[in-house]
């Protein structure tokens, strides 16, 4: 006979009503969380403080002011043709904005956030992307990314149904995919350095399919290095936008010899962010047309 070791006795199988119970725990927690905008089994959740997103808005906190320090000689952007042209970005934390007083201070463009994950749309956009046209100014939507929270795929569609779209006038600038810093957890939103390759081609093929254009990618050289491995397969066909907050550029993400926008502050006048296009007037309008 086996020997007898005195114990707790085996436990009883959980019972369907326990095993209910358990899984709706669970949830609620993960519901419940502060600041959660994760995926539960590839579904969508609710980002909890979009307003708070911008163009920028994590770049800073990570890497403060001016970016961190680069290792060895860094990579010179390249200009094109020694001109450049101002622009800003905004986002639902801007409000109403002054386009008039941006006119006469000079800005020529201006992008403003349309949408955020598969659920946000900026409640200013209508003001924020017609009052630069209104202006006489070249406009553009960008979209502040979650790759962690759907397909690339479906936030492409999301936004190109909700502002992201492009028109052939002259006037819009093709779209932007914001890929930064998760303002709701890790800084790469969970996924493996191929696997956020694979989210990034999935929204730029969406984006392209949806409009014939290629969108363009705002990122920092630092995000990129630690979410991509620096992945350089991208800057054939995809304009650059580079945040750094200074008086260059700094260093840029392997594949793009050269910046096409650059945010060069996130304290200039009327509304924070302003940058600049890297070339004529006639460059921007050539871009705008496609």
């Amino acid at each position: 006979m086996p020997e007898h070791h005195p114990g707790p006795g085996r436990p009883h199988p959980p019972t369907a009503v326990a095993i209910l119970l358990s899984l709706l725990t669970v949830l609620t927690l993960l519901v419940t969380l502060p600041g959660t905008a994760t995926a539960v089994d590839g579904t969508t959740s609710r980002p909890t403080h979009p307003e708070q997103d911008w163009m920028g808005s994590t770049v800073r906190a990570h890497e403060g002011e001016r970016g961190p320090a680069t290792k060895g000689p860094a990579r010179r952007d390249r200009a094109l043709g020694g001109a450049s042209v101002d622009g800003v970005d905004v986002s639902s934390h801007n409000g109403n904005v002054s386009w008039s007083k941006l006119w006469h201070r000079g800005v020529r463009f201006a992008y403003a956030k349309a949408t955020e994950g598969t659920s946000y749309t900026n409640p200013y956009f209508a003001q924020q992307y017609n009052g630069p046209y209104d202006a006489g100014m070249i406009r553009g939507a960008y979209h502040f990314a979650l790759p962690g929270n759907s397909s690339g795929g479906a936030q492409a569609d999301y936004f190109v149904h909700h502002g992201g779209g492009w028109t052939d006038d002259g006037w819009t600038l093709p779209g932007v995919l914001d890929m930064e810093y998760n303002p709701y957890g890790s800084a790469c939103y969970g996924l493996s350095k191929g696997r956020m390759i694979d989210w990034i081609e999935d929204f730029l093929d969406a984006y392209r399919d949806h409009t014939g254009r290629d969108a363009a990618i705002y990122t920092s050289t630092a995000w990129w290095k630690k979410c991509t491995g620096n992945h350089g397969g991208f800057g054939r066909y995809n304009p650059l936008w580079v945040p750094r907050y200074g008086s260059s550029s700094g260093e840029l993400p392997n594949g793009w010899d050269f910046y096409t926008f650059w945010q060069h502050t996130s304290t200039g006048p009327t509304v924070g962010d302003h940058d600049r296009f890297n070339g004529s007037y006639n460059r921007l309008e050539a871009l705008a047309y496609g």
